[in-house]
């Protein structure tokens, strides 16, 4: 088995020139050279896993031959290759999660769903030094959560005005980028990305969870009741009637031409009690810009 996968791991790195890049790479970013090396292992498994099944099925047909073989290999490690350097299979985040930890990148956790934004080491950020920075985990699925909401985002633009960029950062805020989304009894998602609260007014379906609130500077938690959504698109709908509807955030609109100014009318409006929900804001929004 060892011997297998050092033989699948020459051929799919046998490129001097790569493996040079790659440790390159790894001197001045080994968060990044870890995921790169996990995505290759990734594809490695990939192409034993089919090589394992070609082996298994007959090859004794009267259309087969040492060519059809040959190029049926071929076949089967460029799939492979295209499959891991897609959205792969887990694998490589599985093992970014697990070895990230020894070069100090912090994996995602599986916090409960909580109302306010977590900090933004647990947003997507490692430590290292005492700095913080993003990881290669992080890179990547902070890149998913952007481009799965921009379509939705963009809707919402277009029938409001509110800027997409605004909208995903503060989705990717209040959701930890997506990792802690609000879910239901069951499990299930309840699609709500903004942590918009349940109210006497709404009449759709609700999600209970605890959540964090701030009185005086002072963190509590609580329980509370949070609007649910039959998808993330309704979300976003949502989210954007909320701000063009309701006055109190009618400053909110004026300032969408400015990250801060956005961000600051935020809080000003009473959206958060976080002391810090404009910073955080300000700060995962323009993270958002570098992604989309």
């Amino acid at each position: 088995m060892v011997a297998e996968l050092n033989n699948a791991y020459g051929n799919l790195a046998a490129d001097s020139r790569e493996l040079e890049a790659l440790r390159a790479q790894a001197a001045k970013s080994p968060d990044k050279a870890l995921f790169s090396a996990a995505k290759q292992f990734e594809a490695v498994f990939l192409n034993m896993m089919l090589k394992s099944m070609r082996d298994a099925t007959p090859q004794d047909g009267m259309f087969d031959s040492d060519q059809t073989k040959m190029f049926t290999s071929m076949l089967d490690q460029q799939l492979s290759q295209s499959i891991g350097g897609s959205k792969g299979i887990g694998l490589a985040e599985m093992m970014v999660k697990q070895l990230g930890q020894h070069m100090g990148a912090q994996a995602p956790d599986a916090a409960a769903a909580t109302h306010k934004a977590p900090l933004p080491e647990a947003a997507g950020q490692g430590v290292k030094n005492g700095k913080s920075v993003p990881s290669a985990y992080s890179d990547n699925m902070q890149q998913d959560f952007v481009q799965r909401m921009l379509p939705h985002a963009m809707q919402a633009s277009q029938d409001t005005g509110l800027p997409p960029h605004l909208m995903i950062g503060q989705a990717a805020l209040e959701s930890g980028w997506g990792r802690r989304e609000i879910r239901n009894a069951d499990g299930s998602s309840s699609h709500n990305l903004f942590g918009i609260k349940a109210g006497a007014e709404w009449k759709g379906k609700v999600a209970e969870v605890t959540t964090t609130e701030y009185v005086n500077g002072v963190a509590h938690k609580q329980k509370a009741k949070f609007r649910a959504y039959d998808s993330y698109a309704d979300s976003f709908r949502d989210y954007a009637k909320l701000l063009g509807e309701n006055p109190r955030y009618a400053d909110v609109l004026e300032q969408t031409d400015s990250v801060q100014g956005f961000a600051r009318a935020l809080q000003q409006s009473g959206y958060a009690t976080d002391p810090k929900y404009a910073d955080k804001l300000s700060s995962v929004i323009g993270r958002v810009n570098t992604l989309a």
